[in-house]
């Protein structure tokens, strides 16, 4: 199974460090990224449109939040999935988030497992469209 690249905004550098590690080891992922703010989020984005198939966003950051990534037209470009994961996933929170397009709203304090499923599953549909777009 190929790795899913994936960018991840998070602006604790322990979660930050503790979320890779669970994810390169637990699920297809190779980190090729990472923000603690919303400028910085956003500009690597738009200078690397086609550097990530996941993008993972905390919504509280050092600067600016995760609802301003999510709605930045330079997220939209990128094609890339694009999840939540947050302490403060309420039900508003979660339906904001999907207004604004998430793919998935996770919360960090007990669906990481649901996220290492979802990350396994894109990681299996994408290898699937690729064999069948080369029709293996």
């Amino acid at each position: 199974m190929s790795k899913l690249k994936t960018y991840i905004v998070e602006d604790s550098p322990v979660i930050r460090e503790n979320l890779i590690a669970t994810l390169e080891e637990l699920a297809p992922v190779m980190v090729v990224g990472t923000a603690d703010t919303e400028a910085a989020a956003t500009y690597w984005l738009g200078r690397n449109v086609d550097g990530c198939d996941l993008v993972i966003i905390d919504i509280f950051l050092k600067n600016g939040s995760g609802l301003g990534v999510l709605a930045s037209p330079t997220l939209k470009l990128t094609g890339a999935k694009v999840v939540i994961l947050s302490n403060y996933a309420t039900a508003d929170m979660r339906r904001k988030c999907l207004e604004l397009g998430a793919d998935r709203v996770f919360d960090k304090s007990n669906e990481i497992d649901s996220l290492v499923s979802y990350c396994t599953r894109q990681a299996d549909e994408r290898d699937a469209g690729t064999r069948a777009a080369s029709g293996r």
